[in-house]
């Protein structure tokens, strides 16, 4: 059962929200002053508070002060109650952090109700998903019920990709952010020579797409080619926008949620403006390797197109033939069959990366 405390001095008042509370299948403690309401919801431990702010002594909103002023207590769901409904008070509860503002005389669906939509809240806020497929499911599922969004896609199908087909090419109006459940995406840039600067490759639980549901001219910023059979999800934009723009907690998870694709794009460039060819290609095999896209000398590794790993490097075709060479002689690395890449002195090759 999800606990409730009240802070409040009228006994009446108390009482009575308390027993009815009860009713409702709460477990509730009470407290008639500030400064025992603050012990309390330290060693009670509370699911949400609900609090008078006119009380002698300590105040609703030293009692609020209070609590966010302490780890323990700083994240439950706080509802203040009050005599008064002068919008400077409502305002001045809202700035320091609370959750809602209740009004007495209150009915009793109002309180219920304001309750309900804490806590779900507060559950939806913390809860954390896992960055493939069914958590990516459960949050939009979460998401639409807590918005209240009933044309929010509740369920995604998955579409197979084969080798070389275009996922999606750069000019071409962005419709989809795309979730990888398996496969590996090469995503890239044409310039205008006609040559392609590798903007990344994605495998599975990557996102790929979501700068460019960005883009003001609603465009893909880039291209993305498959590289092996892929078996991918397509999420609607019009799903990515509500989920971005309805609510700026919903956003937040959202964003944390496909954010490291985007800051694993951002140390990529980094390393591409300052980091000397080889260091950059040991970072990049090892980066591989973590993927699971290069194997040890033990196993078959996989085949990178040459062209395709300068892309990602960032330079010519034949520096990067060169720089494998290099690296191959000091051996560090093996080449095997169909001119895979395997790492054959993963230390070594970690000291290259961190060190040039």
């Amino acid at each position: 059962m999800r606990k409730i405390l009240i802070i409040e001095d009228n006994e009446d008042v108390r009482e009575n929200t308390a027993d009815l509370l009860e009713l409702s299948h709460y477990t509730v403690q009470t407290s008639a002053d500030g400064a025992s309401g603050i012990e309390k919801a330290k060693h009670f431990s509370p699911d949400l508070i609900i609090c008078d702010i006119m009380m002698p002594g300590i105040d609703g909103y030293q009692v609020l002060e209070a609590l966010q002023g302490d780890s323990k207590t700083a994240g439950i769901p706080f509802i203040f109650l009050s005599a008064k409904a002068d919008k400077t008070d409502i305002r001045k509860g809202m700035n320091l952090g609370a959750d809602d503002y209740l009004t007495k005389p209150f009915e009793e669906h109002e309180l219920l109700e304001a309750i309900r939509s804490r806590l779900k809240r507060h559950d939806f806020l913390h809860k954390e998903f896992s960055r493939d497929i069914s958590g990516l499911h459960a949050f939009l599922e979460e998401a639409a019920a807590f918005l209240n969004l009933d044309y929010i896609e509740r369920k995604y199908f998955s579409k197979n990709y084969a080798h070389k087909e275009l996922l999606f090419t750069e000019g071409n109006g962005a419709n989809f952010l795309y979730y990888i459940k398996k496969g590996l995406v090469k995503t890239f840039k044409s310039t205008e020579g006609g040559k392609e600067l590798i903007t990344g490759i994605s495998q599975e639980g990557n996102f790929v797409g979501a700068l460019s549901l960005l883009n003001p001219r609603s465009t893909y910023l880039e291209s993305a080619l498959i590289l092996e059979d892929s078996e991918i999800y397509r999420i609607p934009k019009s799903d990515f926008i509500h989920l971005l723009e309805e609510n700026k907690e919903v956003s937040k998870k959202f964003i944390a949620l496909i954010s490291t694709d985007l800051i694993d794009a951002q140390e990529q460039l980094v390393n591409l403006a300052y980091s000397p060819v080889r260091q950059r290609l040991a970072l990049m095999l090892i980066k591989l390797q973590r993927a699971g896209l290069i194997q040890d000398a033990n196993h078959e590794g996989i085949d990178i197109a040459r062209e395709d790993l300068a892309g990602m490097v960032g330079t010519a075709t034949e520096t990067v033939i060169r720089a494998l060479s290099d690296l191959k002689d000091k051996g560090v690395i093996r080449i095997g069959k169909a001119r895979r890449i395997l790492i054959a002195d993963p230390t070594q090759l970690r000291a290259i990366a961190n060190f040039g």
